[in-house]
């Protein structure tokens, strides 16, 4: 039982599980500024631009179930921003990588020995012969 505490310390603790906690955290505040982004600055302007409609009020009633259609909506346009927000901080992530690659791959490139050096080595080759 004792090894079996020290192995779930030894995962608990590690970076990974760390680092998706606090991925998760600020992912969840995230969200929060998006919605808000979304309910109160973006959707009231979408309002406007379709004559004054709000889509939090939308709704259908059947029977007695009231179908909240655009609180759906919302929470389409939600997603849809939230996607393209996060595609835009990926692209961004991938090229910063992009460009840490070629610049590691341009200081492991040996430089080009100078004309002098080519010369004086073919001569130093042709002496030995």
């Amino acid at each position: 039982m004792k090894g079996f505490i020290e192995e779930f310390k030894a995962f608990a603790v590690k970076g990974n599980v760390i680092d998706l906690a606090v991925a998760v955290v600020i992912g969840a505040a995230f969200g929060k500024i998006v919605s808000s982004l979304v309910a109160d600055v973006i959707m009231p302007l979408v309002g406007v631009l379709l004559g004054g409609v709000s889509f939090a009020g939308m709704s259908y009633q059947v029977g007695e179930a009231m179908i909240t259609y655009g609180v759906f909506i919302q929470a389409v346009v939600d997603f849809v921003i939230v996607a393209f927000v996060i595609f835009l901080v990926v692209k961004a992530i991938n090229k910063a990588q992009e460009v840490g690659k070629e610049e590691e791959v341009e200081e492991e490139k040996p430089e080009e020995p100078s004309e002098e050096v080519k010369l004086l080595r073919e001569i130093r080759d042709n002496l030995r012969r």
